[in-house]
């Protein structure tokens, strides 16, 4: 376990303050962990790649009771059901009581609730400051950084590269990143003032695609893909110019009198780190991967990373568990980052590949009619039917998100979400069994054990199990009927020794 002899300028340095750097750092912060994010801008982006959450990443913000900060910030959620595996529409009722999906909420906003939350639990955001050069010794992570000040060198424990696609972190520390370049360019921009059909999940025109979505106040996302236009190297972003022509020669109409408040390119490049740790250096978001935004779900696998991370890192810096711990964040996710790159290219290849992909299109549509399919697809872009290798055993929720079940217990009724929000980055076990709650006890001070039961039982699970371990990433680590010893195994391996064996 990590000692803490040394002198740091804090316990984790995250470099980034997007949605990823912003959730890792508040999760961090969760466990009492010191932490500073480092971000290169001097103030707030107002881009906004991400437009809303898929399901899963509405679970996330529940589980920690962020989805109410929207509210309370004035921001209204736009809820849906539906969502579309390349063009394909999907219905994420399929998953009983999952949480719906959030459409057309810009990225600014995101970063606005989660960059308050991270404010209120103590994280120290400097911006202005450029990472320009690190050294992992081993022992700790030497930082140069660029300040409004001048130059400065930081030292921390563990450094986590959140700066996206073109992360300085992953270049320095010599993380390999192979994939494929961009063979198509598509041109977005937000544009006000203009009367346009929206086109959600895009046209299929005879040049390309078209897509428009009303993002209020006037404003409309459009996004433009031409597909025999050839993919430029560029320096710096479009003119609107370029987004205006290649809309009107896509669907004959003008929109170059409108306000172009934001314009951007991106491609189809797809590209994986071959690792998401090396030593005391670790990567989360577009920093690991970065693929054709295909279904919005960079940035919801961005969050997804850090939610994943936070806990276990904190877990390593407070001495409560081995640094073996943070290897299961890179069997973790990068496993979902390389599902996530196959989804992205079958997407791509489905909703820009032109009239050559049409009579592939219409066989998937009809599969899509049988509900395993359905289900399947749905979980691939929800995020639903992520499934972890947590260990021994055979129920089938193992490795799978706990459900936002109510449950019933001594202290009354409540539910599986506001129990991990309480726990404030802690475990949690459920039980009524004596023998499982006495085996969970040991880990006491880093798990919260819960006398409680599903009142109605969980979906798609029958019977519902006697006895749960659930991660602080609200995914099931250990279910009963099973061995006491198992339990014991999934708490030493997610949790570290219990008190009375720890060093």
């Amino acid at each position: 376990m990590d000692v803490q002899d040394t002198a740091y300028d804090a316990e984790v340095i995250v470099v980034g303050a997007g949605p990823t750097g912003l959730m890792l750092a508040g999760e961090l912060r969760l466990a009492g962990v010191e932490v500073v994010v480092l971000d290169r801008l001097a103030e707030p982006t107002t881009e906004s790649r991400g437009l809303g959450f898929t399901p899963k990443t509405m679970e996330v913000f529940a589980q920690r009771g962020l989805v109410e900060r929207f509210a309370d910030l004035g921001i209204p959620l736009q809820t849906t059901s539906r969502g579309h595996f390349g063009g394909l529409p999907l219905d994420f009722e399929v998953f009983p009581g999952a949480h719906p999906a959030v459409q057309n909420l810009p990225q600014a906003y995101t970063e606005t609730m989660l960059r308050t939350w991270a404010a209120e639990l103590g994280c120290d955001l400097r911006r202005g400051h450029t990472v320009v050069g690190l050294a992992d010794t081993g022992e700790y992570v030497d930082v140069s950084v660029e300040t409004p000040d001048g130059p400065r060198h930081l030292r921390t424990r563990y450094l986590v590269g959140c700066d996206g696609g073109r992360s300085t972190v992953r270049g320095l520390a010599g993380f390999d990143f192979p994939g494929t370049p961009a063979t198509l360019e598509l041109l977005l921009a937000d544009v006000r003032g203009c009367d346009i059909r929206p086109r959600f999940i895009g046209e299929w025109l005879p040049g390309g695609v078209a897509m428009a979505a009303p993002l209020g106040d006037g404003v409309h996302r459009v996004v433009v893909c031409e597909r025999d236009t050839p993919v430029r190297r560029r320096t710096g972003e479009p003119d609107f110019s370029e987004v205006a022509d290649g809309w009107r020669r896509l669907t004959g109409e003008d929109i170059s009198h409108g306000d172009a408040l934001w314009v951007s390119a991106f491609g189809d490049a797809t590209r994986l780190a071959t690792e998401y740790r090396r030593g005391r250096v670790l990567l989360a978001g577009d920093a690991a991967h970065v693929h054709l935004p295909a279904g919005g779900l960079g940035m919801n696998t961005g969050i997804q990373d850090a939610f994943n991370l936070g806990w276990k890192l904190a877990a390593v810096v407070r001495g409560r568990a081995p640094r073996s711990l943070l290897d299961t964040y890179h069997a973790e996710r990068h496993a979902v980052g390389r599902r996530l790159l196959d989804n992205t290219r079958a997407q791509g290849l489905l909703f820009l590949g032109g009239d050559a992909m049409q009579p592939l299109r219409g066989v998937l549509g009809e599969l899509t009619e049988y509900e395993v399919v359905h289900r399947h697809l749905a979980g691939l872009v929800s995020g639903l039917e992520i499934r972890y290798p947590t260990g021994p055993g055979r129920h089938p929720l193992l490795g799978l998100r706990m459900p936002d079940v109510e449950l019933v217990g001594d202290a009354g009724t409540t539910t599986a979400f506001t129990l991990l929000r309480a726990a404030r980055g802690r475990g949690l076990v459920l039980a009524h069994d004596d023998a499982v709650l006495r085996s969970a006890r040991p880990w006491a001070d880093r798990v919260d054990v819960v006398t409680a039961k599903p009142a109605t039982g969980i979906p798609a699970c029958d019977p519902p199990p006697d006895a749960l371990l659930v991660r602080p990433d609200g995914h099931v680590a250990w279910a009963a009927p099973g061995e006491a010893e198992e339990l014991t195994e999934a708490l030493d391996r997610w949790f570290g020794p219990p008190a009375a064996r720890a060093v």
